[in-house]
């Protein structure tokens, strides 16, 4: 290559560069307040649940917690030395992958247990409130981080906006589950949605221990 072709190609390589880390700047601003959002969200749900006595609630809760630590992964995997690490990405993927093994077990558990003693859970308008929020923002900060991730070509910043999305989807079933026993008295939606809850932690679990980013082929 002639050292014209060189000084040409130059601009263009420190302008990728420059958009590059410009993306990485947003993607751990955009986690910075995913963790203050699920750290608020994951501490009220499980107040809430609780003292309603509602598993899904619960659930919920400490999916917000899994979360939140996912973006406290995503913060420290962008930051310093670690900014083009690609081992940091994989130990990112599968410090997240453990804590949705941990929580999957925990909620079925629960749940079935709830189902076998027909606990009916007391209605948490509370609850309602905040699920409703997630069913509605969520969507944006997922998707404005699957973009971000697509520019940087990382898998672990594609998998936390994946959970964003799946927060949204899990928010609505549970939102269904809370509805039901409220205005129906069909208590038993609220065990059904804290399985389905189970159901995808464990999908997400695998999805980023094998490196696809939870579902990063969606």
């Amino acid at each position: 290559m002639s050292t014209r072709e060189l000084n040409v190609l130059q601009p263009v390589a420190l302008t990728r560069s420059r958009e590059w880390h410009s993306a990485a700047r947003r993607a751990r601003l955009l986690s910075w307040l995913s963790l203050a959002w699920m750290g608020a969200e994951g501490a009220i749900a499980i107040t809430a649940g609780v003292l309603a006595g509602s598993i899904a609630l619960v659930s919920f809760g400490l999916d917000s917690a899994i979360e939140g630590f996912a973006s406290l992964v995503i913060v420290w995997r962008f930051t310093g030395s670690r900014l083009l690490s690609h081992a940091a990405e994989q130990r990112a993927q599968k410090l997240v992958a453990i804590q949705f093994f941990l929580l999957a077990p925990y909620v079925a558990a629960e749940a079935i247990r709830t189902l076998f003693t027909a606990d009916e859970p007391e209605t948490s308008w509370i609850g309602i409130a905040l699920v409703t929020t997630s069913v509605i923002g969520m969507p944006f900060l997922g998707i404005a981080k699957r973009r971000l991730a697509d520019r940087l070509g990382s898998v672990a910043t594609r998998g936390e906006g994946t959970q964003n999305l799946l927060c949204a989807y899990l928010a609505a079933a549970v939102l269904v589950g809370l509805l039901g026993n409220a205005l129906f008295g069909l208590w038993w939606l609220d065990p059904a949605a804290a399985l389905v809850v189970a159901g995808v932690a464990v999908k997400e679990g695998r999805a980023s221990w094998r490196g696809q980013g939870c579902c990063a082929t969606c």
